[in-house]
């Protein structure tokens, strides 16, 4: 059986506790309102082959056609690629890197989240003990 606090001085720290991590969480959610639009993904620039044997671009990869950017991401477990033009390129990367910003801010929410439900059990725990 776990143990929970009993004694006046454990029950503050706890209330301290929570009322940190409730902080934290509030400034984590201050965070996700600050994200712009996102999508999943990441944006590549290639440069291609255009296939042509007598092309430059066959034996000199500095000669290669483009650059061409592509965004690339996961759907119902198959890589789908999407051509960006030279204009939108920019926008996908901006989104895909807000796209992990949101990622990271989401874990960190849910790890804090079940912190500060596990210390609000203990501390509803011990003040029914007592």
């Amino acid at each position: 059986m776990p143990h929970t606090p009993t004694s006046t001085s454990g029950i503050r720290r706890l209330e301290q506790s929570l009322e940190r991590h409730a902080q934290r969480f509030g400034e984590l959610r201050r965070d996700l309102e600050q994200l712009e639009y996102f999508c999943k993904g990441t944006v590549l620039k290639r440069m291609m082959k255009c296939g042509k044997a007598h092309c430059a671009c066959a034996s000199d990869p500095t000669k290669r056609h483009g650059p061409y950017f592509e965004l690339t991401y996961k759907a119902s477990g198959k890589t789908v690629n999407v051509r960006l033009s030279p204009e939108a390129a920019p926008l996908y990367r901006a989104a895909s890197q807000q796209y992990r910003k949101l990622k990271i801010l989401f874990n960190r929410l849910e790890k804090l989240s079940q912190t500060i439900l596990r210390h609000q059990a203990k501390l509803a725990q011990s003040q029914r003990r007592g």
